[in-house]
Protein backbone atom coordinates (compact mmCIF):
# COMPACT_ATOMS: atom_id res chain seq x y z
CA UNK A 1 0.00 0.00 0.00
CA UNK A 2 1.30 3.72 0.15
CA UNK A 3 2.11 3.60 -3.64
CA UNK A 4 0.89 6.90 -4.54
CA UNK A 5 4.40 8.47 -4.21
CA UNK A 6 5.63 5.98 -7.19
CA UNK A 7 2.12 5.66 -9.28
CA UNK A 8 -0.08 8.38 -10.82
CA UNK A 9 -3.66 7.84 -10.78
CA UNK A 10 -4.73 5.99 -13.75
CA UNK A 11 -8.43 5.42 -14.53
CA UNK A 12 -9.69 2.56 -17.20
CA UNK A 13 -9.07 3.13 -20.91
CA UNK A 14 -11.69 5.96 -22.49
CA UNK A 15 -13.44 5.24 -25.79
CA UNK A 16 -12.32 8.16 -28.12
CA UNK A 17 -15.11 10.48 -28.42
CA UNK A 18 -15.61 10.05 -32.17
CA UNK A 19 -16.64 6.24 -31.36
CA UNK A 20 -18.53 6.97 -28.39
CA UNK A 21 -20.82 9.85 -29.96
CA UNK A 22 -21.63 6.55 -32.94
CA UNK A 23 -23.62 4.35 -29.94
CA UNK A 24 -24.76 4.09 -26.28
CA UNK A 25 -22.28 1.21 -25.14
CA UNK A 26 -20.39 2.74 -21.88
CA UNK A 27 -17.43 4.41 -22.53
CA UNK A 28 -14.88 2.69 -20.27
CA UNK A 29 -13.00 -0.32 -20.72
CA UNK A 30 -12.83 -2.77 -17.95
CA UNK A 31 -9.69 -2.62 -15.95
CA UNK A 32 -6.64 -5.03 -16.39
CA UNK A 33 -6.24 -7.07 -13.20
CA UNK A 34 -2.88 -5.53 -12.59
CA UNK A 35 -3.94 -2.21 -13.26
CA UNK A 36 -7.03 -2.15 -10.60
CA UNK A 37 -4.10 -3.77 -8.15
CA UNK A 38 -1.75 -1.11 -8.79
CA UNK A 39 -4.74 1.56 -8.48
CA UNK A 40 -5.72 -0.17 -5.21
CA UNK A 41 -2.29 -0.04 -3.74
CA UNK A 42 -2.13 4.06 -4.00
CA UNK A 43 -4.54 4.11 -1.26
CA UNK A 44 -3.18 5.48 2.32
CA UNK A 45 -4.74 3.47 4.79
CA UNK A 46 -5.76 6.41 6.34
CA UNK A 47 -6.77 6.08 10.12
CA UNK A 48 -9.91 8.60 9.64
CA UNK A 49 -10.78 7.29 6.17
CA UNK A 50 -12.56 10.39 4.42
CA UNK A 51 -13.38 8.60 1.66
CA UNK A 52 -15.53 5.87 3.55
CA UNK A 53 -17.05 8.98 5.93
CA UNK A 54 -18.33 10.81 2.67
CA UNK A 55 -20.29 7.69 1.68
CA UNK A 56 -24.04 7.57 2.10
CA UNK A 57 -23.28 3.84 2.97
CA UNK A 58 -20.40 3.78 4.27
CA UNK A 59 -18.61 1.30 2.58
CA UNK A 60 -15.47 -0.13 3.85
CA UNK A 61 -13.33 1.66 0.60
CA UNK A 62 -9.94 1.32 2.44
CA UNK A 63 -10.50 -2.25 3.54
CA UNK A 64 -11.73 -3.68 0.01
CA UNK A 65 -8.93 -1.67 -1.63
CA UNK A 66 -6.19 -3.40 0.45
CA UNK A 67 -8.02 -6.62 -0.78
CA UNK A 68 -8.00 -6.03 -4.32
CA UNK A 69 -4.02 -4.84 -4.00
CA UNK A 70 -3.29 -8.47 -2.23
CA UNK A 71 -5.20 -10.31 -4.72
CA UNK A 72 -8.07 -11.17 -2.23
CA UNK A 73 -10.74 -10.74 -4.41
CA UNK A 74 -13.34 -12.37 -3.21
CA UNK A 75 -12.97 -11.73 -0.24
CA UNK A 76 -13.05 -7.89 -1.34
CA UNK A 77 -16.68 -8.47 -2.87
CA UNK A 78 -17.63 -10.08 0.42
CA UNK A 79 -16.43 -6.66 2.27
CA UNK A 80 -17.81 -4.78 -0.35
CA UNK A 81 -21.08 -6.14 -0.97
CA UNK A 82 -21.54 -5.99 2.92
CA UNK A 83 -22.49 -2.42 2.74
CA UNK A 84 -24.00 -2.20 -0.84
CA UNK A 85 -26.72 -3.96 -2.62
CA UNK A 86 -25.29 -2.50 -5.76
CA UNK A 87 -21.94 -2.46 -6.09
CA UNK A 88 -21.55 -3.08 -10.24
CA UNK A 89 -24.10 0.45 -10.40
CA UNK A 90 -22.76 2.67 -7.73
CA UNK A 91 -19.49 1.86 -9.33
CA UNK A 92 -20.41 2.95 -12.34
CA UNK A 93 -22.56 5.79 -11.85
CA UNK A 94 -22.19 6.91 -8.76
CA UNK A 95 -20.30 11.12 -8.82
CA UNK A 96 -17.36 9.66 -7.08
CA UNK A 97 -15.86 13.24 -7.82
CA UNK A 98 -18.20 14.43 -4.88
CA UNK A 99 -18.02 11.94 -2.87
CA UNK A 100 -15.33 9.46 -1.86
CA UNK A 101 -13.19 10.40 -4.55
CA UNK A 102 -13.31 14.71 -3.86
CA UNK A 103 -12.96 13.39 -0.50
CA UNK A 104 -9.49 10.98 -0.88
CA UNK A 105 -6.99 12.12 1.40
CA UNK A 106 -3.96 11.85 -1.38
CA UNK A 107 -6.20 13.72 -3.75
CA UNK A 108 -6.27 16.70 -1.06
CA UNK A 109 -2.70 16.77 -0.72
CA UNK A 110 -1.68 16.87 -4.15
CA UNK A 111 -1.30 13.26 -6.00
CA UNK A 112 -4.82 12.47 -7.29
CA UNK A 113 -7.26 10.16 -5.80
CA UNK A 114 -7.80 6.51 -5.65
CA UNK A 115 -9.81 6.05 -8.70
CA UNK A 116 -12.45 3.95 -6.24
CA UNK A 117 -15.37 3.72 -8.49
CA UNK A 118 -13.63 1.95 -11.29
CA UNK A 119 -12.13 -0.71 -8.67
CA UNK A 120 -15.76 -0.76 -7.00
CA UNK A 121 -16.88 -1.93 -10.93
CA UNK A 122 -13.72 -4.26 -11.13
CA UNK A 123 -13.92 -5.89 -8.23
CA UNK A 124 -17.95 -6.78 -8.72
CA UNK A 125 -17.39 -7.58 -12.40
CA UNK A 126 -14.91 -10.14 -11.23
CA UNK A 127 -16.89 -11.73 -9.02
CA UNK A 128 -19.82 -11.80 -11.31
CA UNK A 129 -17.57 -13.89 -13.60
CA UNK A 130 -16.00 -16.49 -10.81
CA UNK A 131 -19.42 -17.06 -9.52
CA UNK A 132 -18.80 -15.17 -6.34
CA UNK A 133 -22.82 -13.44 -6.61
CA UNK A 134 -25.16 -15.64 -5.71
CA UNK A 135 -29.10 -15.14 -4.74
CA UNK A 136 -30.17 -14.22 -0.93
CA UNK A 137 -30.89 -17.74 0.94
CA UNK A 138 -32.35 -16.92 3.97
CA UNK A 139 -31.38 -19.66 7.26
CA UNK A 140 -34.93 -19.51 7.92
CA UNK A 141 -38.48 -18.79 5.76
CA UNK A 142 -40.73 -15.87 8.09
CA UNK A 143 -44.65 -16.00 7.77
CA UNK A 144 -44.49 -12.25 7.37
CA UNK A 145 -45.31 -10.34 4.46
CA UNK A 146 -43.80 -6.44 2.94
CA UNK A 147 -45.38 -5.06 0.31
CA UNK A 148 -42.87 -2.55 -1.72
CA UNK A 149 -44.30 0.60 -3.86
CA UNK A 150 -41.71 1.15 -6.29
CA UNK A 151 -38.91 -1.53 -8.01
CA UNK A 152 -36.42 1.90 -8.35
CA UNK A 153 -32.99 1.09 -6.30
CA UNK A 154 -34.58 2.35 -2.62
CA UNK A 155 -37.20 -0.27 -3.36
CA UNK A 156 -35.19 -3.17 -4.60
CA UNK A 157 -31.94 -2.54 -1.78
CA UNK A 158 -34.86 -3.21 0.97
CA UNK A 159 -36.47 -6.21 -1.06
CA UNK A 160 -33.13 -7.43 -0.59
CA UNK A 161 -32.10 -7.23 3.27
CA UNK A 162 -35.92 -8.42 4.17
CA UNK A 163 -35.55 -11.40 1.91
CA UNK A 164 -32.22 -12.14 3.61
CA UNK A 165 -34.23 -12.09 6.60
CA UNK A 166 -36.74 -14.56 5.35
CA UNK A 167 -39.51 -12.15 5.24
CA UNK A 168 -42.66 -12.65 2.28
CA UNK A 169 -41.97 -9.37 -0.21
CA UNK A 170 -43.91 -8.44 -2.87
CA UNK A 171 -42.50 -5.44 -5.22
CA UNK A 172 -45.53 -3.31 -7.26
CA UNK A 173 -44.47 -1.31 -9.80
CA UNK A 174 -46.26 0.92 -12.63
CA UNK A 175 -43.90 0.16 -14.94
CA UNK A 176 -43.16 -3.09 -17.35
CA UNK A 177 -39.98 -3.46 -16.50
CA UNK A 178 -37.81 -3.70 -12.82
CA UNK A 179 -35.01 -0.93 -12.89
CA UNK A 180 -37.45 2.39 -12.00
CA UNK A 181 -34.55 5.30 -13.18
CA UNK A 182 -32.09 2.99 -13.41
CA UNK A 183 -33.59 1.24 -16.97
CA UNK A 184 -35.64 4.64 -18.19
CA UNK A 185 -33.74 6.95 -16.91
CA UNK A 186 -30.42 6.72 -17.21
CA UNK A 187 -28.76 6.12 -20.60
CA UNK A 188 -27.06 3.19 -21.37
CA UNK A 189 -23.77 4.51 -22.20
CA UNK A 190 -23.70 5.40 -17.97
CA UNK A 191 -25.58 2.11 -16.90
CA UNK A 192 -25.43 -0.95 -19.37
CA UNK A 193 -29.47 -1.94 -18.78
CA UNK A 194 -27.78 -5.69 -18.79
CA UNK A 195 -26.73 -4.65 -15.43
CA UNK A 196 -29.65 -4.17 -13.97
CA UNK A 197 -31.31 -6.88 -15.23
CA UNK A 198 -28.91 -9.13 -13.67
CA UNK A 199 -29.50 -7.62 -10.04
CA UNK A 200 -33.38 -8.49 -10.90
CA UNK A 201 -32.73 -12.33 -12.27
CA UNK A 202 -31.10 -12.71 -8.86
CA UNK A 203 -33.76 -10.99 -6.77
CA UNK A 204 -36.30 -13.22 -8.45
CA UNK A 205 -34.15 -16.24 -7.59
CA UNK A 206 -33.55 -15.71 -4.31
CA UNK A 207 -37.77 -15.31 -3.56
CA UNK A 208 -38.98 -11.58 -4.75
CA UNK A 209 -41.76 -11.48 -6.11
CA UNK A 210 -42.36 -8.51 -8.79
CA UNK A 211 -45.64 -7.60 -10.19
CA UNK A 212 -45.62 -5.38 -12.77
CA UNK A 213 -47.69 -2.94 -14.81
CA UNK A 214 -49.31 -2.40 -11.14
CA UNK A 215 -50.34 1.16 -10.47
CA UNK A 216 -51.80 1.62 -6.79
CA UNK A 217 -54.90 3.74 -6.45
CA UNK A 218 -56.02 2.06 -9.81
CA UNK A 219 -55.42 -1.38 -9.49
CA UNK A 220 -55.27 -1.44 -5.49
CA UNK A 221 -55.45 1.47 -3.26
CA UNK A 222 -52.56 1.67 -0.12
CA UNK A 223 -55.31 1.05 2.39
CA UNK A 224 -56.16 -2.33 0.61
CA UNK A 225 -52.41 -3.81 0.40
CA UNK A 226 -51.80 -2.66 3.73
CA UNK A 227 -54.33 -5.27 4.64
CA UNK A 228 -52.68 -7.65 2.26
CA UNK A 229 -49.02 -7.35 3.85
CA UNK A 230 -47.79 -6.95 7.46
CA UNK A 231 -45.85 -3.84 6.53
CA UNK A 232 -45.47 -1.13 3.47
CA UNK A 233 -42.54 0.59 2.05
CA UNK A 234 -43.27 3.26 -0.12
CA UNK A 235 -40.21 3.65 -2.85
CA UNK A 236 -41.94 5.19 -5.41
CA UNK A 237 -38.90 8.11 -6.50
CA UNK A 238 -40.17 11.81 -7.79
CA UNK A 239 -41.21 11.82 -11.54
CA UNK A 240 -43.30 15.18 -11.81
CA UNK A 241 -41.07 17.54 -14.20
CA UNK A 242 -40.57 20.79 -12.79
CA UNK A 243 -41.48 23.19 -15.51
CA UNK A 244 -39.55 26.24 -16.91
CA UNK A 245 -40.53 29.67 -15.12
CA UNK A 246 -40.59 31.61 -18.82
CA UNK A 247 -43.28 31.74 -21.67
CA UNK A 248 -44.07 28.81 -24.00
CA UNK A 249 -45.14 28.98 -27.27
CA UNK A 250 -47.40 26.30 -27.96
CA UNK A 251 -45.63 25.92 -31.52
CA UNK A 252 -42.16 24.83 -29.93
CA UNK A 253 -41.13 21.65 -29.27
CA UNK A 254 -40.28 21.45 -25.67
CA UNK A 255 -39.97 17.55 -24.15
CA UNK A 256 -39.30 17.08 -20.20
CA UNK A 257 -35.70 15.25 -19.81
CA UNK A 258 -37.33 12.28 -18.43
CA UNK A 259 -39.94 11.56 -21.40
CA UNK A 260 -37.00 12.11 -24.09
CA UNK A 261 -34.80 9.82 -21.99
CA UNK A 262 -37.28 7.27 -21.61
CA UNK A 263 -38.35 7.17 -25.21
CA UNK A 264 -34.32 7.22 -25.80
CA UNK A 265 -33.99 3.97 -23.59
CA UNK A 266 -37.27 2.40 -24.66
CA UNK A 267 -35.45 2.43 -28.31
CA UNK A 268 -32.41 0.74 -26.70
CA UNK A 269 -34.34 -1.93 -25.58
CA UNK A 270 -36.27 -2.90 -28.80
CA UNK A 271 -39.82 -0.92 -28.33
CA UNK A 272 -41.70 1.11 -30.47
CA UNK A 273 -42.33 4.24 -28.93
CA UNK A 274 -44.05 5.44 -31.82
CA UNK A 275 -43.49 8.65 -34.57
CA UNK A 276 -43.87 11.37 -32.26
CA UNK A 277 -40.98 10.59 -29.45
CA UNK A 278 -38.97 13.41 -29.06
CA UNK A 279 -35.33 12.37 -30.92
CA UNK A 280 -32.68 14.56 -31.39
CA UNK A 281 -31.48 13.17 -34.91
CA UNK A 282 -31.18 16.31 -37.25
CA UNK A 283 -31.48 18.94 -34.68
CA UNK A 284 -30.40 22.26 -33.02
CA UNK A 285 -30.97 20.76 -29.60
CA UNK A 286 -30.80 23.01 -26.41
CA UNK A 287 -30.80 21.42 -23.33
CA UNK A 288 -31.97 23.64 -20.16
CA UNK A 289 -30.47 22.85 -16.86
CA UNK A 290 -27.10 22.10 -15.48
CA UNK A 291 -27.65 18.48 -13.14
CA UNK A 292 -26.50 15.01 -13.84
CA UNK A 293 -29.90 14.53 -15.59
CA UNK A 294 -29.34 17.34 -18.20
CA UNK A 295 -25.76 15.88 -18.89
CA UNK A 296 -27.55 12.51 -19.39
CA UNK A 297 -29.68 14.51 -22.18
CA UNK A 298 -27.02 16.34 -23.96
CA UNK A 299 -25.24 13.38 -24.54
CA UNK A 300 -28.32 11.27 -25.77
CA UNK A 301 -28.71 13.98 -27.82
CA UNK A 302 -24.90 14.02 -29.42
CA UNK A 303 -25.80 10.05 -29.63
CA UNK A 304 -28.48 10.38 -31.39
CA UNK A 305 -27.35 12.58 -34.49
CA UNK A 306 -28.44 16.00 -33.31
CA UNK A 307 -26.95 18.90 -35.92
CA UNK A 308 -26.13 20.82 -32.91
CA UNK A 309 -26.27 20.37 -28.97
CA UNK A 310 -25.93 23.25 -26.22
CA UNK A 311 -26.67 23.12 -22.66
CA UNK A 312 -28.48 26.14 -20.71
CA UNK A 313 -27.27 26.89 -17.50
CA UNK A 314 -28.25 29.92 -15.56
CA UNK A 315 -24.76 30.12 -13.53
CA UNK A 316 -21.73 29.26 -14.23
CA UNK A 317 -19.65 26.14 -14.40
CA UNK A 318 -17.86 25.99 -10.91
CA UNK A 319 -21.20 26.66 -9.18
CA UNK A 320 -23.28 23.72 -11.49
CA UNK A 321 -24.75 20.47 -9.75
CA UNK A 322 -24.27 17.95 -11.81
CA UNK A 323 -20.71 16.44 -11.74
CA UNK A 324 -17.67 17.99 -13.56
CA UNK A 325 -16.90 14.44 -14.71
CA UNK A 326 -20.20 14.00 -16.83
CA UNK A 327 -19.47 17.85 -17.82
CA UNK A 328 -15.85 16.83 -19.29
CA UNK A 329 -17.45 13.89 -21.13
CA UNK A 330 -20.31 15.58 -22.71
CA UNK A 331 -17.11 18.83 -23.69
CA UNK A 332 -15.28 15.76 -25.40
CA UNK A 333 -18.24 14.52 -27.38
CA UNK A 334 -19.30 18.12 -28.89
CA UNK A 335 -21.61 19.43 -26.48
CA UNK A 336 -21.35 23.55 -26.44
CA UNK A 337 -22.15 25.11 -22.54
CA UNK A 338 -23.89 28.30 -22.32
CA UNK A 339 -23.07 29.17 -18.60
CA UNK A 340 -25.07 32.14 -17.25
CA UNK A 341 -27.21 31.98 -19.43
CA UNK A 342 -31.47 31.78 -18.60
CA UNK A 343 -34.67 31.23 -20.61
CA UNK A 344 -36.53 33.92 -21.12
CA UNK A 345 -38.96 32.82 -23.71
CA UNK A 346 -39.20 29.49 -26.05
CA UNK A 347 -40.77 30.05 -29.39
CA UNK A 348 -40.99 27.51 -32.49
CA UNK A 349 -37.40 27.27 -34.04
CA UNK A 350 -35.54 29.55 -31.10
CA UNK A 351 -35.12 30.03 -27.62
CA UNK A 352 -34.08 34.12 -26.08
CA UNK A 353 -31.56 34.16 -23.52
CA UNK A 354 -30.35 36.62 -21.26
CA UNK A 355 -27.33 36.43 -19.79
CA UNK A 356 -26.61 36.18 -15.80
CA UNK A 357 -24.24 37.10 -13.36
CA UNK A 358 -24.26 35.54 -9.67
CA UNK A 359 -25.69 38.07 -6.90
CA UNK A 360 -25.40 37.56 -3.18
CA UNK A 361 -26.87 34.04 -1.18
CA UNK A 362 -30.10 32.83 -1.41
CA UNK A 363 -31.16 30.84 1.34
CA UNK A 364 -29.74 27.78 0.41
CA UNK A 365 -26.30 29.57 0.34
CA UNK A 366 -25.49 29.47 -3.34
CA UNK A 367 -25.27 32.74 -5.07
CA UNK A 368 -28.66 33.73 -6.81
CA UNK A 369 -28.47 34.11 -10.65
CA UNK A 370 -29.45 37.96 -11.49
CA UNK A 371 -30.40 38.51 -14.95
CA UNK A 372 -28.37 41.78 -16.93
CA UNK A 373 -30.91 43.80 -18.72
CA UNK A 374 -30.67 44.74 -22.32
CA UNK A 375 -28.58 41.32 -22.98
CA UNK A 376 -30.95 39.12 -24.45
CA UNK A 377 -30.34 36.93 -27.59
CA UNK A 378 -32.16 34.31 -29.54
CA UNK A 379 -30.03 30.99 -29.76
CA UNK A 380 -31.97 28.55 -32.84
CA UNK A 381 -33.41 26.21 -31.65
CA UNK A 382 -35.65 22.99 -33.06
CA UNK A 383 -35.77 20.34 -29.80
CA UNK A 384 -35.72 22.17 -26.41
CA UNK A 385 -35.28 19.87 -23.14
CA UNK A 386 -36.52 21.00 -19.84
CA UNK A 387 -34.18 19.08 -17.49
CA UNK A 388 -34.94 21.35 -14.39
CA UNK A 389 -35.18 18.56 -11.66
CA UNK A 390 -38.29 16.76 -10.67
CA UNK A 391 -41.01 16.99 -7.80
CA UNK A 392 -43.08 14.52 -5.81
CA UNK A 393 -46.74 13.38 -7.60
CA UNK A 394 -50.04 13.86 -5.13
CA UNK A 395 -49.35 9.94 -3.71
CA UNK A 396 -52.19 10.83 -0.92
CA UNK A 397 -54.49 11.35 -3.92
CA UNK A 398 -53.11 8.75 -6.39
CA UNK A 399 -52.64 6.45 -3.35
CA UNK A 400 -56.37 6.89 -2.29
CA UNK A 401 -54.94 7.91 1.30
CA UNK A 402 -55.44 11.45 2.45
CA UNK A 403 -54.08 10.33 6.14
CA UNK A 404 -50.71 9.78 4.50
CA UNK A 405 -48.77 13.05 5.76
CA UNK A 406 -46.50 14.87 3.34
CA UNK A 407 -43.94 17.94 3.71
CA UNK A 408 -44.43 21.02 2.75
CA UNK A 409 -41.94 20.19 -0.50
CA UNK A 410 -44.52 17.23 -1.12
CA UNK A 411 -42.52 14.48 -0.23
CA UNK A 412 -43.74 12.13 2.31
CA UNK A 413 -43.02 12.90 5.83
CA UNK A 414 -41.14 10.26 7.44
CA UNK A 415 -39.40 8.96 11.27
CA UNK A 416 -35.76 10.62 10.47
CA UNK A 417 -34.77 7.19 12.07
CA UNK A 418 -37.05 4.91 10.84
CA UNK A 419 -38.48 6.08 8.02
CA UNK A 420 -41.84 5.40 9.40
CA UNK A 421 -45.10 7.85 8.06
CA UNK A 422 -47.47 8.76 9.64
CA UNK A 423 -49.09 5.11 8.94
CA UNK A 424 -48.50 2.89 11.26
CA UNK A 425 -46.32 0.09 9.55
CA UNK A 426 -46.00 2.29 6.67
CA UNK A 427 -42.74 3.35 5.38
CA UNK A 428 -41.05 5.41 3.23
CA UNK A 429 -37.81 5.86 1.13
CA UNK A 430 -35.12 7.10 -1.35
CA UNK A 431 -36.41 9.98 -3.22
CA UNK A 432 -39.83 10.22 -2.41
CA UNK A 433 -38.69 11.49 1.15
CA UNK A 434 -35.75 13.63 0.49
CA UNK A 435 -36.35 14.65 -3.18
CA UNK A 436 -34.61 14.17 -6.27
CA UNK A 437 -31.52 13.01 -5.21
CA UNK A 438 -28.48 10.22 -5.43
CA UNK A 439 -28.86 6.47 -6.23
CA UNK A 440 -26.32 5.71 -3.12
CA UNK A 441 -28.72 7.80 -1.11
CA UNK A 442 -31.90 5.77 -2.05
CA UNK A 443 -29.89 2.95 -1.78
CA UNK A 444 -28.81 3.96 1.76
CA UNK A 445 -32.72 4.97 2.51
CA UNK A 446 -34.09 1.32 1.50
CA UNK A 447 -31.51 -0.28 4.08
CA UNK A 448 -32.13 1.58 6.66
CA UNK A 449 -36.38 1.18 6.08
CA UNK A 450 -35.92 -3.00 5.80
CA UNK A 451 -33.63 -2.81 8.69
CA UNK A 452 -36.98 -0.45 10.65
CA UNK A 453 -39.33 -2.81 9.59
CA UNK A 454 -37.54 -6.25 10.22
CA UNK A 455 -37.34 -4.97 14.23
CA UNK A 456 -40.96 -4.15 13.88
CA UNK A 457 -42.05 -7.27 12.47
CA UNK A 458 -39.56 -9.34 14.95
CA UNK A 459 -41.48 -7.24 17.82
CA UNK A 460 -44.64 -8.20 17.14
CA UNK A 461 -44.13 -12.39 16.06
CA UNK A 462 -45.01 -14.83 18.84
CA UNK A 463 -42.43 -16.05 20.64
CA UNK A 464 -42.58 -19.54 19.17
CA UNK A 465 -39.71 -19.90 16.03
CA UNK A 466 -40.46 -18.68 12.60
CA UNK A 467 -42.88 -20.60 10.68
CA UNK A 468 -41.25 -22.39 7.20
CA UNK A 469 -43.52 -20.61 4.76
CA UNK A 470 -41.73 -22.44 1.57
CA UNK A 471 -42.59 -25.48 3.48
CA UNK A 472 -46.33 -24.86 3.91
Amino acid sequence: MLRFVSRERETPEKRPAADRRGDFEEIYQPFAEAVAADQASRCSQCGVPFCQDHCPLGNDIPDWLRLVAEGRLEEAYAVSSATNNMPEVCGRICPQDRLCEGSCVIEQSGHGTVTIGSVETYITETAFENGWVTPVRPAAERPESVGIIGAGPAGLAAAEELRRQGFQVVVYDRYDRVGGLLIYGIPNFKLDKAVVARREQLLRDGGVEFRLGFEVGRDATLDELRARHDAMLIATGVYKPRGLDCPVDRAATLAPALEYLTASNRRGLGDDVGADAPDAAGKRVIVIGGGDTAMDCVRTAARQGAKSVRCLYRRDRANMPGSQREVGHAEEEGVGFEWLSSPRAVACGKVTVSAMRLGEPDAGGRRAPVSIPGSERDLEADLVIAALGFEPEDLPGAFGAPQLKVSSRGTISADGRTLETSLPGVYAAGDIVRGASLVVWAIRDGRVAAAAIAARLAAQAPAHPAADVAAE
